[in-house]
């Protein structure tokens, strides 16, 4: 299956911290919006500098694990997320999840699959108002638009994302793989093979 080939080659492709970083520009804002505040917070999780102009004045604080940083960037994409849903719009279940691994001080890795899995379903559930940022449910039909550039681009950068997430081993190909064809190809109705071709793959 070309989707196991990808996966690979793409984990290959992604060993620095950088592979995180979006590279195309974000069009949609139901995706566009979302992605970028997820990656923020995963991106200061991973590089976030405990320095500070002050510090020889300053008692040094004490370096924070990888799992505290996560935790600390878990806890503010939950409240951007909270914060941005339009009043009694229905926050999906995944928020709540990853409300759980924080607390729960459930590791690095579920961490980083519950942010990931929120960020995909921020973008597709919602649509973002360009006047105040707020969100709410999506109508859009993304099997009759599959052929809509900006459609593909999206789905290729959540994609990429994910390989990033492994190239950093923050989570394994099995659990990326999953969470690919859960939340990405199933909602395209292609098969894995016909969603690589589908990016071109």
């Amino acid at each position: 299956m070309k989707l196991a080939s990808l996966f690979i080659a793409s984990v290959m492709a992604a060993t620095a911290v950088e592979a995180l970083v979006p590279t195309m520009p974000m069009h949609s804002s139901r995706v566009a919006q979302s992605s970028k505040r997820a990656f923020v917070a995963v991106k200061m999780a991973e590089k976030m500098d405990m320095g500070s102009d002050f510090g020889t004045a300053m008692p040094e604080k004490p370096e924070q694990t990888l799992e505290e940083r996560l935790s600390v960037a878990a806890t503010d994409f939950i409240g951007n997320f909270e914060g941005r849903l339009k009043e009694g719009v229905e926050a999906p279940p995944e928020l709540e999840t990853l409300k759980k691994a924080r607390d729960d001080e459930a590791g690095v890795s579920e961490l980083a699959k519950c942010i990931y899995e929120l960020m995909i379903e921020s973008g597709m559930l919602y649509d973002e108002d360009p006047e105040d940022g707020s969100m709410s449910p999506t109508e859009f039909d993304i099997k009759a638009n599959l052929e809509v550039p900006e459609v593909k681009a999206e789905f290729a950068y959540l994609y990429k994302y994910g390989m990033g997430l492994i190239g950093q081993e923050l989570i394994d190909v099995d659990t990326c793989k999953s969470i690919v064809k859960d939340r990405l190809i199933d909602r395209t109705g292609l098969s894995p093979e016909e969603f690589d071709t589908w990016l071109g793959y």
